[in-house]
Order: C-alpha cells, then structure tokens, then sequence
C-alpha cells in the first residue's frame, strides 16, 4: 500500500507534489515511531521513506535540467543565434533564407526552416512577412532582399523560392480563418442554400430511395441521429455538412463504399456522425498547426478550402479502412479507436515528406 502511495504522488507533479512528498515523509516518521512490531516491517518503511527521497531528487534533477533547457534556449536565440548566422555569412556569402532555399527541395522542410528564421528574426520587415496579405507578397520579398542585400543576379531562384514560401506560410494562416468562418456558421433551415446541400447529401449516398420528407427516421440511413439532421451540425457547423458533401460528390464510389460498411451489422456506426467527428478532428489538426507539413508539401502555393475538403476524404477513407480491419467489438469503443487512429494520423505528420492524400482518382 505505502509503495503504490508512493508512486502515485511522484507520477503527478503539479504545484503541491513537494508538499505530498513531504506528508507522506511525515507519515512514515510517525509510523516508524509507533510501530515496533517487528524489524522487517521497519526497514520496509525506510526503504519506502528512501525510496521517497530519491523520487523527489530525480524530481528535482527534472525540473532543473528543463530550466538549464530554457535558458540554453533564451541565450542561443537572443544571442548565439544572431554571431552564428553573422558567421556563416561571412564564410558562404549566403544569408539564412538563401541557405534554406538553396539547400533544401521545395516542400515542408524548406517552408519551416524558412518560417522559424523569419519569425525568430530581429529585423521588423522579416517578421512582419508572416502577416502580409497574398496581393503584397511580391513586394514584401524584395523588401526582405533589400534588407538581408541579396542580388537577383547572384541568386535568379532565390526570389521565387521565397515568395512560394510565404504564400504557404501566410496561406496557411488565412485557410485557418476560412475554415473557422465555416465552422461557425450555423445550419438554418431558413436558408435555401444549407437545405439544397443537405438533400444533395442524401441523393448522392442514396440515389434508388425517395426521402419521404424533410423530417424523417430515414435520416438514421446515412447516419444522423434523429428526424432532423441540423441538430447533429450545432459542433462543426456548416463544416461539417460540406465536408460530407464533398466528398459523396468527389468520391461518391468511395463514399457509398464506406457507408455500406457503417451499416454493417456488426461493425456498423454512424457514418454522418462520424463525418462530422472526422471533421472535427482535422479541424483540431489545422488549429493546431499539425497539418503544416502536409499542406506545404502538397501544395505549392496558397492552400485552400477544397485542400481541407481533400483531407478530409483522406481521414474519412482511412478511419474506414482502419475501423474495418481493427473488428472494434461495440460502437461503444469509439471513443478508444478513434483516439487511436487519431495518433496514427499525428505521427504520419510528423513526417518532413508527408502527404495525406486520397489515392483513388477523384471527380474534382
């Protein structure tokens, strides 16, 4: 017992571990004090009391070589960085940016070196390049070769590399904002355009059955919850339904595919449902930055919504595939493979080369 309690205050470090450890010290004083049953008992509770200690000490050790981390950190990039660069300048006649776009291929590797360097750069121009809309990009790259002294004639790709660079960089940014826009728009059965999308969803996936009505229990076919589908819609919006529709109209083969094994009798789950968690989940991806690689190598240019559409067909596919061969027991277990795949999807990611692509020809 005192050795499970020991561990378990050691494994969750928060603002009162010391304070536990010290208690929990304390209690194995009093104990060893009081308790003079017999010597094996004793030193069991010193070994304890020791092990204790030197949990704490590793603790410590942690919590200081995370801090040595961060002023290592604070000093290279505030210091060392800036004479390292100077340096290496002075031996390749090469600025930074010039070294990124010459040495590496066009892709997530050159586009995040080339956003840390502008971003951890000292020079206003260089950073303020992050934020500049799409229509000033050309002039903001000759700014930065003004500023950084590159020649056109000593460099002729430099230029073109850079501004493809920044189109991803700030594309990225402004597909995030498009996406959000999305999301936040409400399903309204008011709106003529939102209903006519929503009867296109179902005509795609089943183009042999009449809808019998607006509202009705044939929803549940194409895996919505209730009668009326715009309740499912309240977390992802009006994303969530274009995302669907995208891809029953851009693979419909492979949407109705996926659909005739979400109504499987034992592997079935709901396949709007789920839709519409997938979008969340490469929502999520995209807020959080993780979708960078995948978008700077696919596209060269600025990426777009129907990019975000494209993924998620991939995700959509792919959950397909990996439900069907992983033979969950119950629906009930959702929760757990979901989680699963979605860590599949995050170390693909991780990947400098990856490519989330859909590799079925698609109607687009």
């Amino acid at each position: 017992m005192y050795h499970n309690r020991a561990f378990a205050v050691v494994s969750h470090p928060d603002s009162s571990e010391a304070t536990d450890i010290c208690r929990f010290d304390v209690t194995l004083r009093t104990n060893l004090t009081s308790d003079t049953k017999g010597k094996a008992q004793s030193d069991e509770k010193i070994r304890l009391q020791s092990e204790v200690w030197v949990h704490l000490c590793l603790y410590c050790l942690c919590d200081s070589a995370k801090m040595l981390g961060y002023i290592w950190q604070y000093v290279y990039s505030s210091f060392l960085r800036y004479w390292l660069k100077w340096l290496i300048r002075q031996a390749t006649g090469k600025c930074e940016l010039q070294r990124i776009c010459s040495g590496y291929k066009p892709g997530a590797t050159r586009t995040t070196k080339t956003e840390y360097s502008l971003r951890s750069s000292k020079n206003k121009v260089l950073r303020g390049a992050l934020e500049t809309s799409k229509d000033k990009l050309e002039q903001c790259v000759d700014q930065i070769m003004k500023e950084k002294n590159v020649k056109h004639q000593k460099d002729p790709l430099f230029k073109e590399s850079l501004h493809i660079c920044l189109l991803q960089i700030t594309g990225y940014s402004s597909l995030y904002v498009s996406v959000e826009d999305l999301r936040k728009e409400v399903f309204s059965s008011e709106n003529a355009e939102h209903e006519a999308m929503l009867l296109k969803l179902w005509d795609l996936l089943m183009p042999a059955v009449k809808l019998e009505s607006r509202i009705t229990k044939q929803w549940g076919d194409i895996g919505f919850q209730g009668d009326d589908p715009k309740t499912d819609f309240r977390g992802m919006g009006m994303l969530g339904l274009i995302n669907l529709v995208f891809f029953s109209e851009n693979y419909t083969e492979e949407a109705r595919q996926v659909l005739s094994h979400a109504n499987h009798p034992k592997l079935g789950y709901s396949y709007a449902i789920v839709g519409i968690n997938l979008t969340e989940m490469a929502y999520s991806l995209l807020k959080s930055g993780a979708l960078k690689p995948h978008f700077y190598n696919t596209v060269q240019g600025t990426p777009e919504l129907r990019h975000f559409h494209q993924l998620y067909c991939y995700l959509a596919y792919e959950f397909d595939k990996f439900w069907v061969a992983e033979e969950p027991e119950s629906i009930m277990q959702f929760n757990q493979y979901r989680e699963k795949f979605h860590n599949i999807v995050k170390t693909h990611l991780q990947d400098p080369d990856v490519c989330l692509t859909l590799t079925v020809s698609s109607k687009n």
